[in-house]
Parts: C-alpha cells; structure tokens; sequence
C-alpha cells in the first residue's frame, strides 16, 4: 500500500507501509508493572468548542476509547493533561469525565486528577484560596468513591512563598484523602506556569521538598508521577522513595528503559503516550511478567522516535499527535479537538507521526489510516 507524502518542502515522494498491526495482547491484574494510560477526550465536533467557552465533548466517543483501554488491562489515568485538562477541558467537564467513567467502567483501574483548574491563578490571592479550591474538587471526587492524583497547581505555583507552603498544604490534602493518592510532579516543559514548583527553580531542592511530602504521608501515598524528561533525575528520586510507595514515570522519552528498571528498582508507568501506544505498553508488560526482558524491549523501543516525535518542543501540544493517531485508528469520526488544538502542529509532523506509526505496528487498519492521511493531505492542498 502506497501513499504519496511531502516533505517539509512540499516535495511528494512515495512512501510504502511496511508494519503490520501489533497483535494485541491483554495486560493480567497481576502484571509485573502497574500501568496507567493518560487517556485523551474526544471533542463533539458540531460544538461551539470556542477556545473561551465550556468544553464540548462527544461522551459515547470518548468513553469508547476508556472501555478499549480496560480491554487491554491497562489502567486509566483520568482528566489529566492528556485529556487537554486545563489546554480546553475545564473542571466541570472533568468532573464529568470522572463521574462517566467511574460509572461505566466500576472495576477498572483508574486515578483521577484532582487540582485547582477552576481558580483563575490571577485571582488567588494566598494559600487559602488555593486550599479551598482543592477541597472543592478532592471531595467531588472522593464524593463518586474514586481515587485521586493530586495534580500540580498554577494557582500555587503562583501565591506559595516557599516549600514549607507545599509541605503543609500537600500535608493536608493527603491526610483527607480517603484512598491512596499519587501525586504529580509536571515539567515547565509541559506547562511553563509551573515553573519552580515545590518552591525551588533547584532540582535538588525541590527533590528534598516532595520527599518531606512522602515521608511525611507515606500511608496515604501509593506513589508519584514525575515528568520531567530526565531519566537521571527520575532515578534519584525512584530509590529514595520509602519502601511501598512506587515511581511512576511519566517520561516520554525513556519508559521502556525505566519501566523494565536494574537491580536496584525499576518505575510504575502512568504515561500519556500510553494513549497512542496501549497495545505496545500491554504486549510488552505481558512479555516481561513472562520473564521475557528482550521481548519487552523489541516491542518497546522501536516505539521511543515516535513517543520522541509527539512529545517534542513545545511539548504542551503532544495531545495533537494523540489524537491524530486515536483519529486514524479509527477510534474517533473526526480529527477535531477541543479548543482547535488539531492546529497546534504543522504538516511535517503529522507526516512524520504517521510513517513511524506504520513502522512500529500501531496503525491498526493501515488502509483506514491512509484514507484519512490523504483526507489531512488534501485539507493542505496536497492533490
């Protein structure tokens, strides 16, 4: 099967699929990894998704996609930045969300992000008004009996005066926290508003900062999230969490090599590119628990250029590559999204997205996909 793709000059040259679908595998309860997918919405695309209004989202769609991914056995990180949390999904449509999915899928697993999104961080004026905005949604949640992860806030980012604030007030919200939380460390790199969180610009200070958070709260901790990019300073912080409390990497760029782990420990993975690549992440942990470390790795790391490509700079845009691939996949009718974020990146990167798809087997229907490829083309003026 051919297809006729430019290059960042407009030049057409042939490209020939060579991958053929992943055969899909399903990740057992007792799998050798805990894994979460950050899993995207859907946007309703006869909505007035105005970038300054209310989310609009076409619930039947992306609920389907939550049910695909409990078929794999994977577990379901919900209304976090994946979902567009904050870049067009607002804290009632997230709420929604949560509510949609604790309903329908009751035994799955699934941790729900839990912020302060609802507070315009140029009105917060202190510490209490980011207190109550977080007790606002952590008892709405809690509220539906579901599971939290407590998400980095602009809000605090902005009116905290120190680390002594994070200690308190994380402090505090863990100890009302009825399930086990996880908590998030996110990147400026995915949200330039959270830059010198924990109080600190210093990567070894604010380091110092959430271990006095977990060691403080380690009954109420099930782990922390952290996105950085950095594989080294996810290491660092993995062996000295407290002995129960697990390290999920939220690293783009080198889960495979941080969830298979060394002799000293390895990372859980809560992972937005687990949204595209959920048959990769569920055949390879199968292959692991099965012993089978070079299985895991063949699977996974021909995935990393694509994760790589998704995930480039300015990285707050990968939800496009996301749900550009959910579209050609045939999970979604459309490629629309909330807010007009299907604009956030150029034509190269949608070209590049689909070749590396095809040639690590995550285009499901490769005929499908290149129908709708050549749909995009066309909207460029590409005959």
């Amino acid at each position: 099967m051919k297809i006729a793709l430019p290059d960042a000059h407009g030049a057409l040259s042939d490209y020939t699929l060579t991958g053929t679908p992943l055969p899909e595998a399903r990740l057992a309860r007792d799998a050798a990894r805990v894994v979460y997918s950050a899993a995207h919405v859907v946007a309703d695309p006869f909505a007035a998704n105005d970038p300054t209004g209310p989310a609009r989202v076409d619930w039947d769609a992306t609920m389907r996609f939550r049910h695909h991914l409990h078929g794999l056995g994977l577990g379901i990180a919900e209304a976090m930045d994946t979902a567009q949390r904050g870049m067009g999904l607002d804290w009632d449509g997230a709420l929604e969300l949560i509510r949609r999915t604790r309903t329908e899928l009751p035994d799955a697993l699934v941790a729900n992000g839990c912020g302060t999104d609802h507070l315009d961080p140029a009105e917060a004026r202190g510490l209490d008004d980011v207190r109550r905005a977080y007790w606002q949604q952590l008892d709405a949640i809690q509220a539906l009996d579901a599971r939290v992860i407590l998400m980095a806030s602009r809000a605090m980012a902005r009116v905290a005066t120190g680390p002594d604030d994070y200690i308190r007030l994380y402090g505090e919200l863990l100890q009302g926290c009825d399930h086990s939380a996880i908590l998030h460390w996110l990147g400026d790199m995915f949200d330039p508003a959270l830059a010198g969180y924990w109080g600190s610009a210093s990567f070894d200070e604010a380091l110092e900062t959430v271990l006095a958070i977990i060691e403080g709260n380690a009954d109420k901790v099930d782990g922390i999230k952290i996105s950085l990019l950095d594989k080294d300073k996810e290491v660092i912080l993995r062996r000295r969490l407290p002995e129960g409390v697990r390290m999920y990497t939220g690293d783009d760029f080198n889960y495979p090599e941080l969830i298979e782990g060394d002799a000293q420990g390895h990372s859980d993975a809560l992972l937005g590119i687990f949204d595209p690549l959920a048959p990769a992440a569920a055949r390879a942990v199968s292959l692991l628990g099965q012993g089978d470390a070079a299985g895991f790795r063949a699977t996974l790391d021909p995935t990393v250029p694509l994760a790589r490509l998704i995930f480039r700079a300015p990285t707050q845009y990968y939800k496009t590559g996301v749900v550009f691939l959910a579209w050609l996949n045939g999970f979604q009718d459309h490629f629309i999204m909330l807010g007009g974020a299907q604009a956030a990146r150029p034509l190269p990167y949608f070209t590049e997205v689909f070749r590396l798809a095809d040639g690590c087997g995550l285009l499901r229907d490769p005929e499908l996909a290149t129908e709708r490829m050549k749909r995009l083309l066309s909207l460029y003026g590409v005959a």
